[in-house]
């Protein structure tokens, strides 16, 4: 392999509830770094990082309603937010009633 070669790597992991979690360990697209997000994606950002301390799971429709957004813009952003190379990790988990998401920080 040549040293201008790029890798990516997949992983499967199983959740809890059974869904599967796509994880990149290397890609060929620059992650999103803050500096990089659109403003729809720092006030989500913000928003998560404000309230990831106090619990771990979010809707988007509850974030939604929060930031004065769509959930369905809620869910378009979180994808950026959980490909970036960011303090927070996000992982969809759930899809009833409105997509939910797991939050660490």
């Amino acid at each position: 392999m040549k040293s201008q070669d790029i890798v990516v790597l997949h992983v499967r992991t199983k959740s809890a509830k059974g869904a599967s979690a796509l994880r990149r360990s290397m890609s060929a697209t620059a992650a999103a770094s803050p500096a990089s997000l659109s403003e729809k994606q720092r006030r989500i950002l913000g928003y998560l990082r404000e309230h990831a301390p106090d619990r771990t799971y979010f809707k988007s429709r509850l974030i939604a309603e929060e930031l004065g957004l769509s959930a369905k813009e809620v869910g378009t952003n979180m994808t950026a937010i959980a490909d970036g190379d960011l303090d927070v990790a996000v992982e969809r988990w759930g899809y009833s009633s409105s997509t939910t998401w797991k939050v660490t920080v």
